[in-house]
């Protein structure tokens, strides 16, 4: 039997149910962004305030997207957003923390 197949107009990329979630994607895509930055920066220990601060501000971002989130997909990358941001930030605060050198 001959099924009707329907084709996926959803307007977003992460976004599985058709409808678009346009706050959602901006809170994931800061939250990778600044998870990405965060581990990275974490690896060098003279940007400690850099991968403190943006790992502090993606783990907020990433709980608030968390808590907003509608679809698997979002909250799935969010999690990975979030592990990175946590990463950098616990990584930040073990070599000179947020305001570590500046007073």
């Amino acid at each position: 039997m001959a099924q009707a197949m329907r084709r996926n107009t959803a307007s977003s990329l992460f976004s599985t149910d058709g409808k678009s979630h346009p706050l959602q994607d901006t809170l994931l895509g800061v939250t990778l962004v600044l998870g990405a930055i965060a581990f990275v920066t974490a690896m060098f220990h003279h940007l400690h305030l850099l991968s403190s601060w943006t790992g502090l501000v993606g783990i907020f971002t990433g709980a608030y997207g968390q808590f907003i989130s509608v679809t698997t997909r979002e909250r799935f990358f969010l999690i990975v957003g979030l592990g990175a941001a946590a990463i950098g930030f616990f990584l930040g605060m073990a070599h000179g923390g947020l305001f570590g050198g500046l007073w």
